[in-house]
């Protein structure tokens, strides 16, 4: 099912949470919903499952509108929140039964999807557990059981990765990967920007309330590499490489790195191979020729402000290329 943000804002007194926010998830995509904090995810997930009412702008799913309370329309919707809550007093099984019943299964019908769900996450042999017992990791995995109870078509997922191991944070994106294949459209938000890259199909960054990029991952991967600078590996004739590199107007700036050249370049695919044509016939020993891999967090850094952070942080990780 498709998810559609449209305008929407949301003030509390006189402070603007979201501005303007619009967002559009297809069916069945994995979207990556990413941002500083205090950006306004949080708000914006809870107003995409209907819990809160936006100031103005509409939230519709399949091109029908999603009111606040709306029973109907949320039962389409499974949320995990990005915290637990306190539930204690309760075993595993007892905590799945309750919400059960609050989609009015009882009996066998609640049984068999309890013990199906528990099944999917991992958490059988602990069933009859006390939910305070449960690791960070664990609770997790329940929370999402518990969001999946009524079969929702969409899952959203507010930090579901953040305080996890590294052995609990694979374990539960393997558990959104399957889901992923069964269909189910995800919106899920996280720091954990590796997690993002690996997992989501679709991504939009807000900062300030606002939507500052979104898209297919993939598509804004190509952008982000587009301009990063192109890495020539030189197996002979660098000085002249060099020299040559130096009088082409489409290189903007150049450091050197042993024998890697590391260039700004201005030009297009096109001219990128026409580049590579010409130092080759000027007899130079091109052992590689690509642009730098572009990353998730640089994007992130450079849309969200705080492109001086990423300079200092990258001086301070040794960054020792010559300027020319």
């Amino acid at each position: 099912m498709m998810l559609r943000l449209e305008g929407i804002t949301k003030f509390y007194g006189q402070f603007c949470a979201l501005n303007g926010l619009s967002m559009e998830v297809e069916d069945g995509a994995l979207y990556g919903f990413v941002g500083p904090n205090g950006a306004g995810k949080s708000t914006a997930m809870r107003i995409m499952c209907g819990i809160l009412a936006p100031t103005s702008g509409k939230v519709s799913i399949d091109g029908k509108e999603l009111r606040s309370g709306d029973q109907k329309q949320g039962r389409l919707i499974g949320y995990v929140p990005d915290s637990f809550g306190i539930y204690n007093d309760l075993k595993v099984y007892e905590y799945m039964d309750f919400f059960a019943s609050c989609y009015g299964m009882t009996g066998l019908t609640a049984r068999k999807r309890i013990e199906e769900l528990l099944e999917f996450v991992g958490l059988s042999e602990r069933s009859d557990f006390f939910v305070e017992a449960l690791s960070r990791g664990m609770k997790q995995k329940l929370s999402l059981a518990r969001a999946l109870i009524h079969d929702p078509s969409i899952l959203i997922l507010d930090e579901p990765n953040s305080g996890l191991d590294p052995r609990s944070r694979y374990e539960f994106k393997s558990i959104l990967s399957r889901l992923s294949d069964e269909g189910k459209t995800m919106v899920i938000s996280s720091h954990m920007l590796n997690d993002i890259s690996e997992l989501c199909t679709d991504i939009g960054i807000i900062d300030h309330g606002s939507m500052v990029m979104s898209g297919r991952l993939s598509e804004v991967m190509k952008i982000v590499t587009s301009e990063n600078p192109i890495v020539i590996g030189v197996e002979t004739g660098l000085s002249r490489a060099i020299r040559s590199l130096k009088e082409r107007e489409m290189v903007r700036s150049m450091s050197i790195k042993g024998n890697d050249i590391l260039i700004n370049f201005g030009g297009d695919r096109r001219a990128e191979a026409e580049l590579l044509r010409e130092l080759i016939e000027e007899g130079i020993g091109i052992r590689s020729f690509s642009r730098q891999k572009g990353s998730l967090e640089s994007i992130f850094m450079q849309l969200t402000g705080h492109g001086e952070e990423k300079l200092v942080n990258a001086y301070e990780n040794g960054r020792d290329e010559d300027q020319l």
